[in-house]
């Protein structure tokens, strides 16, 4: 701990699972290399989530709008829309960091195959936040989450927990 006398023990960050969610996603949209990178935007497409307090389906038209840094590690700018099972919506952005060794490189290059790579050997971490106007799940409004990411066939999952 740093020897400054104003630096308090406020503990360790806790967590509590949220939902897990899959994205499925539209074939990827290459704007090419721009000042500060490659952007490539990968529309949302549709999918779902669940967990213990909601659950639903993602709408089609939200996506990733990723940029590339030159030493290929990928920054995440997402926004989705997310309907609840009893009709709410609700605003998810994110943005995060995805890079993988550059012994997986080849590996994750093949979009037929790429999916089958163990999440445990890349690091993609998310950080969701939530807008909603649906008073039962104003909650999530003030919520901070942290997600952990991962490629599935035709899309992304994740597994998001809220900051307690």
């Amino acid at each position: 701990m740093l020897a400054d006398p104003r630096v308090k023990d406020v503990g360790e960050i806790r967590t509590r699972f949220l939902f897990d969610i899959v994205v499925d996603l539209d074939a990827p949209l290459d704007f090419g290399r721009g000042p500060v990178g490659r952007r490539v935007l990968y529309g949302a497409a549709g999918g779902a989530f669940e967990g213990p307090e909601l659950r639903g389906e993602v709408l089609p038209g939200g996506g990733d709008w990723a940029l590339f840094r030159p030493d290929r590690a990928m920054h995440l700018d997402v926004r989705l829309t997310l309907r609840t099972d009893d009709g709410a919506l609700l605003h998810m952005t994110y943005g995060g960091r995805y890079t993988t060794p550059p012994e997986l490189r080849a590996e994750m290059a093949d979009p037929a195959g790429r999916h089958r790579v163990d999440p445990s050997r890349y690091y993609f971490r998310t950080n969701p936040l939530f807008e909603t106007g649906a008073e039962r799940y104003a909650w999530l409004n003030d919520a901070v989450c942290v997600g952990t990411g991962y490629l599935v066939e035709g899309g992304i999952a994740y597994r998001v927990s809220r900051v307690v």
